[in-house]
């Protein structure tokens, strides 16, 4: 990393470490007009009118598949966790058991390069040998059980531990669909010339994976296509995104008897102890009729075959994390999907691996150097005041009924917000991590995750679980929690800067702080009541006046193009569309609050409305790679960057008056077209 570029990432990481003074005078531009197209009418592309010369001066780099404001962020914050790493692997004085010292030894033994391309495939052969042994479907099921819990990934269909949606208080076993490995089921079932393609590498990744342990040529084309017919069977069998996305649809509660009458072929009386998961006599199903096929694949697929398909999963998921061979192979494939040109430097994806493997010691290492109690503090005021705008804004529906807002704000006062980092770390007791087995620890890890989870049972819930590490650029909001979280990553320029005005704060993480709690009231989020159980609120009619909101926002997204041709489906992202809408206004009516969005003064030549939705801008801009792009729009529920820059604003009027956006202009919508849902 160049001398500039170090100065500038550290200085990146002070503004949060330095704490959130208010308003401090700088000269730093945070709305640049050097990174806008100012040639553009912003009527007619607000997108490039605020970010045309930023995206025409950042391409994507050659080991990224995009690049915008979240790449960059996430750059910063992997090299912030690169020194951390690096210098925790140097210390051989840490105590044994410390965090450092773990930390430390983890990502040690994930760049020993030699002793990992010495040990080849090693390190699996074991596990490819056991299944050899298998002689009947029993045998078959009972190894599915013996991957899960022994760190060698879920097979078939999904076994985990999560809270009851109608009795969130309580954790219940759940059984999900599976089975598959491209990232949609699409892939498998539509012959478009993007599904083709992504088929041929497939199978192409397949043959060299089954060869690289040993499988002729013929053999591992043979098993690559017996593989491919197994998974296109249980793509047929499972539920699409979009009926995903209905949280009634995936609540099936099953007693046991009941699930056995559905799969006669499983005894789930005698198969849930083999997962360890015993004294169950109910369970939650996402989809019946998938594990109903299931139950008919088991019937008519020779044990042969199966056999073939548990090899593959174990060679899957070890791919990535064996000698050069297999990770160029992993690489390829992964190259074929998203375009990316180069590998990921290995550096790069340690570090990010210690983050998402021990991320909780990570985390302290983190939160110790870069993270001070000031920021949480200033974070706190800005949610305090977004609860508050929400507030007056669900107080103002002309649409809902009194009865509904009444329930609306019982759970909007109970959104439980967490900032920065979690309250009691994790310390991964029992997980052994040792210098010299980089495989191993990856293992243990699996194994330390899956007890972790299932021994959540019969305990009261959690409501401490963070659910993010540190370093991580991103936020999110739980429906059985009711919660908002913001880790320490996402606090930093464009979404915050101490020392920047307030239009810019809230067009930037004012507006995410709003999104998350828009998450709530989503066409999903607003199914679950204040105490996070799913369980209805609403009165008929304002439920149908509600549901034609989110109509009228679905055609507007579904008429936004990408790749010229490739449509954005407005139901599959109709969720963050709807927090977006209700998060940029509710940010918009927090910012009126303040004196400066009680002004007119100009900053850099633009108003506080405009340097408002300039900001909001800035934090969409970025450039995608078309490979990418198209794999995003069937699996993203995102709306891409362009199209989430323009789609809030456009249904607010104080957009329009900002920029004075007229009849004529490309971007304009008449009043009573203006979508109004928060």
């Amino acid at each position: 990393m160049k001398y500039q570029n170090l100065k500038r990432y550290f200085a990146a990481l002070g503004i949060v470490a330095a704490g959130f003074s208010a308003n401090a005078q700088t000269t730093k531009k945070f709305i640049d007009p050097a990174n806008m197209d100012l040639s553009v009418k912003p009527g007619d592309d607000f997108y490039t009118y605020a970010s045309g010369t930023w995206v025409k001066n950042n391409p994507v780099p050659a080991k990224e598949t995009r690049w915008g404001s979240f790449n960059e962020l996430r750059d910063f914050n992997i090299n912030a966790v690169k020194f951390l790493v690096e210098d925790a692997a140097a210390d051989k004085s840490a105590p044994a058991g410390s965090v450092k010292r773990r930390v430390g030894d983890f990502f040690a033994a994930a760049m020993d390069t030699v002793t990992i391309e010495k040990l080849g495939y090693t390190p699996i052969k074991a596990d490819l040998e056991k299944i050899k042994q298998i002689k009947n479907i029993q045998g078959v099921l009972d190894h599915v059980a013996y991957m899960r819990v022994n760190g060698l990934g879920s097979g078939m269909f999904g076994v985990g531990v999560g809270q009851d949606r109608k009795n969130v208080n309580k954790y219940m076993v759940n059984i999900g669909q599976g089975g598959t490995t491209l990232p949609d089921r699409d892939y498998y079932l539509k012959d478009d010339t993007r599904s083709v393609k992504i088929r041929e590498a497939y199978n192409t990744y397949m043959t060299t994976l089954f060869s690289l342990t040993g499988s002729s040529a013929e053999e591992a084309k043979q098993k690559a296509a017996t593989v491919f017919k197994i998974e296109k069977q249980f793509a047929e069998a499972q539920m699409s995104r979009l009926e995903m996305r209905d949280p009634y649809a995936t609540y099936n509660k099953l007693t046991v008897a009941e699930l056995n009458g559905k799969t006669p072929g499983i005894d789930w009386t005698t198969y849930l102890p083999k997962f360890k998961i015993n004294n169950q006599d109910t369970v939650l199903v996402s989809s019946p009729k998938f594990m109903t096929s299931l139950d008919g694949m088991l019937k008519s697929i020779p044990v042969a075959d199966w056999k073939t398909y548990l090899e593959w999963n174990i060679l899957k998921n070890s791919a990535s994390s064996l000698s050069s061979p297999f990770v160029k192979a992993s690489f390829a494939f992964t190259q074929a999907q998203t375009g990316q040109k180069v590998q990921t430097p290995r550096w790069q994806r340690m570090s990010s691996l210690t983050d998402g493997t021990i991320g909780e010691l990570l985390g302290q290492l983190y939160v110790a150097k870069y993270f001070k109690p000031e920021a949480k503090a200033r974070m706190d005021t800005m949610i305090m005041n977004l609860r508050k705008a929400f507030e007056i804004r669900i107080k103002g529906l002309e649409w809902m009924s009194d009865e509904t807002k009444k329930k609306a704000l019982e759970k909007l006062a109970a959104f439980k917000p967490k900032v920065g980092y979690t309250t009691k770390w994790e310390t991964y007791t029992g997980l052994d991590i040792n210098r010299n087995t980089y495989f191993q620890n990856l293992r243990n890890a699996s194994v330390w995750g899956y007890n972790e989870n299932i021994n959540r049972l019969g305990k009261p819930v959690d409501r401490n679980r963070f659910g993010m590490t540190p370093p991580t650029v991103n936020a999110s909001y739980s429906p059985t929690m009711n919660e908002i979280t913001f880790p320490a990553g996402i606090l930093q320029f464009p979404f915050f800067d101490p020392n920047a005005d307030d239009a810019v704060n809230y067009g930037g993480i004012g507006a995410v702080i709003g999104h998350e709690m828009s998450h709530g009231f989503d066409d999903s989020g607003s199914q679950y009541d204040a105490s996070g159980n799913l369980k209805n609120w609403w009165t008929a009619e304002d439920r149908k006046k509600f549901e034609e909101k989110t109509k009228a926002l679905g055609e507007q997204f579904d008429a936004y193009t990408v790749l010229d041709t490739i449509h954005v489906i407005g139901k599959l992202t109709m969720g963050e569309n709807i927090g977006d809408l209700g998060g940029l206004n509710a940010a918009y009516t927090a910012f009126k609050m303040t004196k400066q969005g009680q002004s007119n003064e100009k900053i850099d030549g633009f108003t506080p409305d405009q340097r408002f939705f300039l900001a909001w801008a800035q934090v969409w801009r970025g450039n995608i790679l078309p490979e990418s792009a198209a794999q995003l729009i069937k699996t993203d529920p995102h709306s891409p960057g362009p199209y989430r820059t323009i789609g809030a604003p456009v249904n607010m009027d104080a957009w329009y008056d900002a920029f004075d956006v007229k009849p004529g202009d490309k971007l304009y919508k008449k009043p009573e077209d203006r979508i109004r849902m928060w």
